[in-house]
């Protein structure tokens, strides 16, 4: 039996439910990168970085391969940006009034 929409589309936001699949797809949504790179940039240790990759490959949000012996993990879909973008608007417009989430949501952090 086919799954309702709203279903899929739950599933979909669970698997977006945890911080550090949110910080992973923002960095990819600036540029590929390999695992290394991502244990730099992201304060978790490797095998809980594994666990969450393999969450969001399993959901198809990312893909990985190889290149020069390194595993570089990239988006699967662009649409994902888009998503956080949106998402960023949202909580920009939603918080406009609590300074301390707007300043976390600005410059640096924003994908490309």
């Amino acid at each position: 039996m086919p799954v309702p929409l709203y279903r899929a589309k739950a599933e979909f936001f669970r698997t977006l439910g945890h911080p550090v699949r949110i910080r992973i797809l923002e960095l990819l949504s600036e540029g590929d990168l390999a695992v290394h790179e991502l244990r730099a940039r992201i304060d978790i240790e490797a095998s809980s970085l594994s666990q969450q990759l393999a969450v969001l490959r399993l959901a198809g949000l990312v893909t990985q391969s190889r290149q020069r012996g390194e595993v570089v993990y990239s988006l699967a879909l662009p649409e994902v940006r888009d998503l956080l973008l949106v998402a960023r608007t949202i909580l920009r417009t939603k918080t406009a009034d609590q300074g301390e989430l707007v300043d976390d949501l600005t410059p640096t952090d924003q994908p490309a």
